[in-house]
């Protein structure tokens, strides 16, 4: 009876490790993926197994090569991801810059209108009164009046043209006119900035051109979670793509385009740009509202567009040197819709060094796989139970 057992345990033992493997593992010798990838090739997507990439030298130095690896080129996957993803169809580049052009009075401004020496004309309210309380308005349809002077059409003409047809219009009615005109209060251009700055809201447009960089400082400056790289500017029937990172570290002043009434200027969060370590890496215990709690945060953000496969794993704690298998780490690509495969061999601690230079795109998937010892152990401990149950059964037999 006793070697009938030893048989059923043995049996029982062979079938659990060739069904049941406790977690999710990749073959150790496997040069392609065990599933089929949509992949797009000619225009025309397409289903196949996709070959995995070794982790080396000169994958590196390939890779360092191409100018879209760098995170400041416009072409690079982390600028272009956001649109593939949210299907925006924002134009590469920026707006045309136009010449510079003195500020054009419009409806709803409030003008300030100085009559020198006739202080019946300047500040017929009283003298105590504000400047933008006792202006002028512009009305809706962009005309003023103005005594002696009637009706004048305001909208569209900038200060120095409005000041030249009073004083025409007023010399016939005074000798040597002398008068100034200043807009007291700019209200009828507006931009509008919305998204991750600290401060929402309407930014005016005033006599001084206004700027994406003075727009965004102007509503408290980027948030927490803004995506600096992928701000988008919309104007009229059109949307563009600003890449104000590309301003502020590469000193591209060109994307530091200046602002006409009705733009829309959003700054995006950086949801998009994280990267995901599965598998066998330590976990960080923290303790949050005075218990202790396991954080199992996977994700890990992608700080200005840029990690590296070193900082990614570092950011989960590294390798748990108990569980994990450093010779088969993986990293599963799909970004702009062309999956890729790559394997590390990280079991010499100088692998890392090549982890360091290998750039990660936004959605990758790290996964480090479990050492083949503790599968074992696994399975041994899912077929103790049952060995168990059996000595259970038997013991009592063999007495009887």
């Amino acid at each position: 009876m006793q070697s009938k057992t030893l048989l059923i345990l043995i049996s029982t033992c062979q079938l659990c490790s060739c069904t049941v493997v406790p977690g999710q593992h990749m073959s150790q010798f496997s040069s392609q993926s065990s599933l089929e990838m949509p992949v797009k090739e000619s225009n025309e997507t397409i289903l196949k197994k996709l070959n995995i990439k070794s982790i080396t030298a000169q994958l590196i130095v390939d890779l360092e090569k191409d100018i879209k690896n760098r995170t400041l080129d416009p072409n690079n996957v982390a600028n272009l991801y956001y649109d593939y993803r949210i299907g925006s169809k924002a134009k590469e580049g920026v707006p045309a810059k136009e010449p510079s052009s003195q500020y054009h009075v419009g409806p709803r401004d409030i003008l300030t209108i100085t009559v020198w020496e006739h202080p019946e004309l300047t500040i017929p309210a009283g003298e105590y009164r504000a400047a933008d309380a006792a202006g002028t308005v512009v009305g809706e349809d962009g005309n003023i009046f103005f005594p002696y002077a009637g009706v004048i059409k305001a909208a569209g003409k900038t200060v120095e043209e409005i000041r030249g047809e009073l004083t025409k219009k007023l010399s016939v009615y005074i000798e040597q006119v002398q008068l100034d005109v200043r807009v007291a209060s700019y209200r009828s251009q507006r931009v509008y900035v919305v998204g991750e700055v600290l401060k929402p809201g309407i930014q005016e447009v005033k006599d001084i051109p206004l700027t994406v960089l003075e727009a965004i400082n102007g509503s408290g400056g980027l948030g927490p979670e803004a995506d600096a790289r992928n701000i988008t500017l919309t104007r009229n029937d059109k949307t563009y793509s600003i890449n104000l990172q590309a301003l502020y570290e590469g000193g591209d002043l060109s994307q530091n385009v200046r602002l006409e009434s009705g733009d829309v200027l959003n700054v995006p969060d950086r949801q998009f740009n994280k990267v995901f370590v599965l598998g066998d890496n330590n976990l960080v215990s923290s303790i949050q509202n005075g218990t202790n709690s396991s954080t199992r945060s996977r994700s890990v953000i992608m700080d200005k567009g840029r990690l590296t496969l070193t900082e990614a794993i570092s950011e989960q704690g590294g390798l748990n040197q108990e569980t994990a298998d450093a010779a088969r780490i993986f990293i599963f690509r799909n970004g702009l819709g062309k999956p890729e495969i790559f394997h590390l061999d990280a079991k010499s601690p100088d692998a890392l060094l090549l982890a360091d230079r290998f750039p990660l795109q936004p959605r990758d998937i790290i996964y480090i796989d479990r050492a083949e010892g503790i599968r074992w152990s696994q399975i041994i401990g899912q077929v103790q139970p049952t060995a168990t149950l059996f000595g259970t059964i038997v013991a009592p037999q063999n007495i009887k």
